[in-house]
């Protein structure tokens, strides 16, 4: 709870005082995640390249700055040809490379996973209302959250994925709908200060749906490698990517719903 509070009072300080350190908040944070999440592969024998993948997320992440999301893509453009060459002579000019297809998808997947989606939490700074819309997109993963866990730990009795994330329950899912879909409503009307107020009940159950899929995503790929946990940074959290799998793929519906309805 005190490395939540924590952190939740360092963005909330951010985003009103000084809205545009959101892009260093992000721009650290994916680092670490980046970080985090390459050395497990690495560790469980995926040899992804390092340089690339921190150097081409940092340019994914500030390009959008001044460029948009154009911006953005041609950074991701230009990374994945650097990783493909710097791949292809990992091993020097007198090796073949070795595993060259699996580990380069891989590495494709981390920039798409990582970079690519936390672009669209930090782009939506840059829009009107940016830093309210970025607090839209953080109280409703929370609702969610914690819509899951009190009604996963008071009535989960019937598990949603056990193969992938046996805590996680049906009961808990609809939790998360209902609280998710109130906090929704409530940032749409009190926070976005719209008269749409509706849009809430799209953006509510949306959001819902992706951060628990975000979550089993994760949640998948560290049973993969044989892990608990990406990192050991937050104690009682895990790493910073353990607590950005949800919010990852919320901030794309996020940015995608407000930027299409609102």
């Amino acid at each position: 709870m005190g490395v939540g509070c924590i952190l939740g009072g360092l963005l909330i300080a951010v985003l009103l005082l000084a809205p545009d350190g959101w892009y260093g908040v992000v721009a650290v944070a994916l680092a670490i995640a980046t970080w985090e999440v390459v050395k497990r592969l690495r560790d469980g024998g995926f040899a992804v390249p390092v340089i690339p993948l921190l150097a081409g997320g940092q340019a994914m992440i500030w390009l959008s700055w001044p460029f948009g999301l154009a911006g953005t893509f041609v950074a991701m453009a230009a990374t994945i040809l650097v990783m493909m060459v710097w791949k292809l002579f990992a091993q020097g000019l007198s090796n073949a490379p070795v595993n060259y297809m699996r580990d380069l998808s891989v590495a494709i997947l981390v920039l798409a996973w990582l970079p690519m989606l936390a672009t669209f939490g930090t782009y939506l700074v840059r829009q009107e209302d940016g830093a309210l819309r970025v607090f839209t997109l953080m109280i409703v993963v929370v609702c969610s959250d914690v819509g899951g866990y009190v009604a996963g730990v008071l009535f989960g009795k019937h598990p949603m994925a056990p193969a992938i994330s046996p805590k996680k329950s049906w009961e808990g899912l609809a939790g998360s709908v209902v609280v998710g879909t109130l906090g929704a409503l409530a940032c749409v009307v009190w926070i976005l200060d719209t008269s749409h107020w509706w849009i809430g009940f799209v953006l509510g159950p949306l959001l819902v749906v992706v951060a628990t899929t975000g979550d089993l995503v994760e949640s998948q790929i560290k049973r993969d490698l044989g892990i608990k946990d990406m990192g050991t940074l937050l104690p009682g959290h895990g790493g910073i990517m353990d607590r950005l799998d949800s919010l990852l793929p919320s901030a794309f519906i996020t940015w995608a719903v407000l930027a299409w309805l609102l």
